[in-house]
């Protein structure tokens, strides 16, 4: 099994972006949220956390520019690997604000979803080197909607850029 890992949206005024750096080679293991390579646009720099743990195949190389939702790599996963966020824009490092959602996973169809009350704390993500804090702008849900994983929920913005915040899980 292998899942693909895309190019996040990271802003909506931004459609492209250049990689920058690899951190990690062909066939070398990754772990959920290891940082994959570093995306650069002309407004921010962002880092490309993995999904899943596994095996990574390099789909592109650096300096290669790739629009939102073009493929970098593939993770082929060994089974027992749990998904994890696919930031929007990265990986939460050393942004100083942190919010959190309560969302809650569905074990049914999604016409009829189930509540678990599963709380999953999620973290703002790193959006760029430059950039140490941002603004809730707009929440894109209400508290207690039901969301899917990938789900944009909310806008945060920078001084630079505007960036969406998707759900880390369903």
């Amino acid at each position: 099994m292998s899942e693909l890992v895309k190019v996040p949206t990271v802003g909506e005024s931004i459609n492209e972006v250049v990689i920058s750096a690899f951190f990690k080679e062909d066939g070398d293991r990754v772990e959920v949220d290891e940082n994959i390579c570093e995306l650069e646009s002309d407004k921010a720099t962002f880092e490309l956390p993995a999904p899943v743990a596994g095996i990574l195949r390099i789909k592109v190389k650096e300096g290669d520019t790739l629009e939102i939702g073009d493929v970098v790599c593939e993770i082929e996963t060994d089974g027992t690997a749990a998904p994890a966020a696919e930031a929007p824009a990265a990986v939460p490092a050393s942004a100083s604000a942190t919010a959190s959602a309560t969302e809650e996973a569905a074990s049914a169809p999604a016409a009829a979803p189930k509540a678990t009350g599963e709380v999953v704390e999620m973290t703002v993500p790193e959006v760029g080197e430059s950039i140490t804090e941002v603004v809730l702008a707009t929440w894109m849900k209400d508290d207690g909607d039901y969301v899917e994983r990938d789900e944009i929920i909310a806008e945060i913005e920078s001084d630079k850029a505007t960036f969406e915040l998707p759900a880390d899980a369903a």
